[in-house]
């Protein structure tokens, strides 16, 4: 007679899940997406360049942002002598300015190392101030 064997001594069930082709499909990926990120470039962004204006301003107010933070201005031909004065004195002598001429023109100059929204701010100030044409100095 054959040899039979006997219950519960055949094979058994395996009660473990085999980890090593889940690592090895993972350590491919890894290896895929790691050449990949090194193969595709950075989006850049284009911005726009300033095109001429229909009139440009007569001797504006200069607001200039150095790197460092600190806002100078140019009063220009005609408007407030700025030279040395504070940041709170330029934005009371350019608020007193833009009552007397509704027309002032004000440019805002910034460092392009300067944080974007400290440009903004200089900029928020001068509308509350009362300058209705404030622009942005460009290259």
């Amino acid at each position: 007679m054959p040899h039979m064997s006997s219950r519960g001594h055949g094979r058994r069930a395996m009660n473990e899940i085999n980890m090593v082709p889940f690592i090895d499909v993972m350590l491919v990926l890894l290896i895929i997406f790691m050449v990949t990120a090194t193969v595709i470039t950075p989006g850049s962004i284009n911005i726009p360049r300033a095109g001429q204006s229909s009139k440009a301003p007569d001797h504006p107010v200069t607001v200039m942002i150095d790197a460092s933070g600190a806002v100078s201005a140019d009063g220009g031909k005609n408007g407030p002598d700025l030279k040395g004065a504070g940041e709170g004195d330029i934005f009371a002598a350019i608020a007193d300015a833009a009552r007397q001429n509704p027309e002032l023109a004000v440019m805002v100059a910034a460092d392009k190392d300067i944080a974007y929204q400290k440009v903004i701010d200089v900029t928020s100030r001068l509308r509350q101030a009362g300058v209705a044409r404030v622009g942005l100095a460009v290259r």
